[in-house]
C-alpha cells in the first residue's frame, strides 16, 4: 500500500487531472490476463484515499466483474472498458453514482487492423474475449440507467478510427444517449458540468457544424466529412482549416 500512496501522490504533486489504475490484465499487454486482478482491495481504497484528499478522483481500467466490482467497491468513480460486466456491476455503478465509459472501436479496430500496427499475435488473440461482450455490457449498463460516457482509446495509427463509436454503440443506444455521453455526461465525470459539453452562456465556445441531423442518422457524427465547421474557443474554422482545430476527428 506504501508504494501505492507514493505513486499517487507524486502523480497528484505533477499537477494530474486523476488518477487511473489497472484492475485487472490488458489486451496489449503481453504477459497478464485480462481475467486477472492487478491490486487488493486494500490498494485501490488507498488509491481513492489520496486522489480525494486532492479533490481529485480514481478511474480504472477494468474488464470482467470480479475487477470493476472491486474497484467500484474500493470507490473509484468511473470503469474504462468494462466489457464483461455483470448485473452487479451495474447495480453498483448506480448505487456509487459512478461512470461507465466502453471502448467498443477500439476492439473493432484492434480485430482488423492490430497485428499490421504491431500488435503481437498473444494480444490479438485476446480481442475476442472482449470485443463480444462489448455491446452486451453496454445493453446492460443502458438497460440499468448507468451514466455511460463517450471514449476511445484506440492505438496509434488506429486513431482515425475514433468516430466509429457513435456508430457501434448505435446498435443499442438512441442517438440522442449516445451525443449525451460525449458531451454532458462526459462533463458530469470530468467535473466540468455547465463549462463544456453544453451550449449554454459561460460554457467554452467549442461545437461543431454538421449537414445532417444526427438524431436521425448517427451516421453524420461516425463520418467526419459531415462535419462543415469547426468552432473552438470561439474561432471558426472550416475545409482545412479545421486540421488545425484538432477537432475533426474528435466531435
Amino acid at each position: 500500500m506504501d508504494a501505492v500512496r507514493t505513486a499517487v501522490r507524486d502523480e497528484l504533486r505533477k499537477g494530474a487531472h486523476h488518477i487511473k489504475v489497472m484492475a485487472s490484465g490488458g489486451v496489449a499487454s503481453p504477459t497478464d490476463r485480462i481475467d486477472s486482478t492487478q491490486y487488493s482491495m486494500e490498494e485501490l481504497r488507498t488509491a481513492v484515499e489520496e486522489a480525494e484528499a486532492a479533490n481529485r478522483y480514481v478511474t480504472a481500467h477494468a474488464y470482467t466483474a470480479r475487477a470493476v466490482n472491486c474497484a467500484l467497491e474500493a470507490g473509484v468513480r468511473s470503469i474504462e472498458h468494462g466489457n464483461l460486466i455483470d448485473d452487479r456491476s451495474v447495480e453498483l455503478l448506480r448505487e456509487r453514482d459512478a461512470f461507465l465509459v466502453p471502448t467498443l472501436t477500439t476492439y473493432w479496430a484492434l480485430k482488423q487492423e492490430g497485428p499490421a500496427h504491431g500488435l503481437p499475435s498473444s494480444s490479438h488473440r485476446k480481442v475476442d474475449d472482449v470485443l463480444h461482450g462489448g455491446l452486451a455490457a453496454l445493453e446492460r449498463a443502458a438497460r440499468g440507467g448507468v451514466r455511460l460516457v463517450y471514449g476511445t482509446d484506440l492505438l496509434g495509427g488506429m486513431h482515425r478510427h475514433q468516430n466509429q463509436e457513435f456508430r457501434l454503440r448505435n446498435q443499442v443506444q438512441p442517438p440522442i444517449d449516445i451525443i449525451r455521453s460525449a458531451t454532458t455526461t462526459a462533463a458530469e465525470l470530468l467535473g466540468m458540468a455547465g463549462e463544456i459539453g453544453t451550449v449554454e452562456v459561460g460554457a467554452l465556445a467549442d461545437l461543431i457544424v454538421l449537414d445532417g441531423d444526427p438524431l436521425t442518422d448517427i451516421d453524420v457524427l461516425a463520418e467526419p466529412r459531415h462535419i462543415t465547421h469547426v468552432v473552438q474557443g470561439g474561432l471558426l474554422y472550416e475545409g482545412e482549416d479545421q486540421a488545425h482545430a484538432g477537432a475533426v476527428d474528435h466531435p
